[in-house]
């Protein structure tokens, strides 16, 4: 009977979004969402997510800093940055390069930039998550990724690259949506969403269960927390937070 139902009310959105499909089936809707739309919608969602979820962020990296390299710096890679949300959490003179697989985002991204001048901007890279190769092995003491692995093509890849870039030591910094409880009502409209969901969002899964990946990489310590940040009008809900040491 769930099934049906989730089969039915899919079916529905479906038809509220076939002037989308229909935009994608000819190839246009990618370049323009990417360019256009996901960047409006998520510098709007942005604002409600980084009010809620500001004292997670607070607690997540108060201690960045003790993973400074033994010569005193901190070099911190971000996957995914976006507008830049998280800068105003990281410590005074720690080195950061920004990557994201979008370039759409660098207008949003030199506010932010200019409103943090405690930190030092090295450069920013367009590259995605499973893809850092203009990152040396070893060259980075931190790596954060927020609101990243629900869209990356292939996690486990994107882990992989991230024990790959991280120094001996060094550490995974991660906030990230995830699929709710199977019996729960918010895992039922997050099935009913996916499939149009991923296609306005530019890949975003709502029931991506990322919290196994993490626990199945070779991280030898991963701290993972099970938090609830609600954004409203989606199902969005059931976050994971924590860090993981290489």
């Amino acid at each position: 009977m769930a099934e049906a139902s989730i089969l039915f009310l899919r079916a529905c959105l479906t038809l509220l979004a076939l002037p989308i499909y229909l935009l994608s089936f000819v190839g246009i809707w990618q370049p323009f969402c990417k360019k256009v739309v996901f960047p409006f919608f998520l510098e709007r969602l942005s604002v409600v997510h980084e009010r809620k979820a500001k004292k997670h962020k607070q607690e997540l990296f108060h201690n960045l800093s003790d993973f400074r390299s033994p010569s005193g710096e901190l070099k911190l890679l971000e996957i995914g940055t976006g507008f830049g949300a998280n800068f105003q959490f990281y410590p005074p003179g720690c080195k950061v390069t920004c990557t994201d697989i979008n370039p759409n985002f660098q207008q949003g991204l030199s506010k932010n930039m200019n409103k943090n001048q405690h930190v030092h901007y090295e450069r920013f890279l367009v590259a995605a998550g499973e893809d850092l190769h203009q990152v040396p092995s070893g060259s980075v003491d931190a790596v954060v990724c927020t609101l990243v692995l629900c869209s990356v093509h292939n996690v486990n890849d994107t882990l992989k690259e991230v024990l790959r870039v991280l120094r001996p030591g060094g550490a995974f910094y991660f906030l990230e949506h995830v699929a709710a409880e199977p019996s729960s009502w918010n895992y039922f409209w997050q099935q009913v969403c996916y499939p149009t969901w991923k296609l306005v969002f530019c890949g975003c899964c709502l029931t991506r269960e990322i919290w196994k990946n993490l626990k199945q990489s070779k991280f030898s310590e991963v701290k993972l927390q099970h938090i609830s940040i609600s954004l409203p009008w989606t199902p969005i809900k059931p976050h994971i937070v924590g860090y993981a040491v290489k």
